[in-house]
């Protein structure tokens, strides 16, 4: 993975192998990153993305190997009790066309892949809803 900062962007190359969600924690924590917005695009050998089914308060996750294109890449870093956090989504398409998609659980990049984080000034956390289940943004 390399990256290059330009004022308030990003741009990150993360290299065939690497797997994307331990890179975009990398980057984070290196630059220090409180809020930005994500985007990405590239090719993947292997991915696993979860579905929330919201009556079960429960995460079903599905995983897929062979080779995709990342069509969207798409969420935030943050943090939660001051903390790194990222929820990032993912759809990726197969040589038929097919597209698979859902929360990021984990992506091994096989070719490249391209990555703008744009930072946002401010500073939101993530707190537990007890009525949905999921870490929501908590507005500082």
């Amino acid at each position: 993975m390399d990256y290059r900062r330009f004022g308030d962007t990003l741009l990150v190359r993360i290299d065939r192998g690497e797997e994307i969600l331990e890179q975009v924690k990398t980057v984070a924590l290196k630059e220090n990153i409180q809020l930005a917005s994500v985007q990405a695009l590239g090719a993947l050998g292997s991915f696993t993305v979860g579905v929330y089914k919201i009556d079960e308060k429960k995460y079903y996750a599905n995983s897929f190997e062979g080779s995709f294109e990342i069509v969207s890449l798409t969420g935030t870093i943050d943090t939660m009790n001051g903390e790194f956090y990222t929820h990032l989504h993912l759809s990726a398409g197969n040589d038929r066309g097919e597209v698979f998609g859902g929360h990021l659980n984990r992506a091994e990049v096989s070719a490249t892949c391209e990555m703008v984080i744009r930072l946002i000034d401010g500073r939101i956390d993530r707190q537990y809803d007890d009525v949905t289940g999921l870490n929501l943004f908590k507005f500082l």
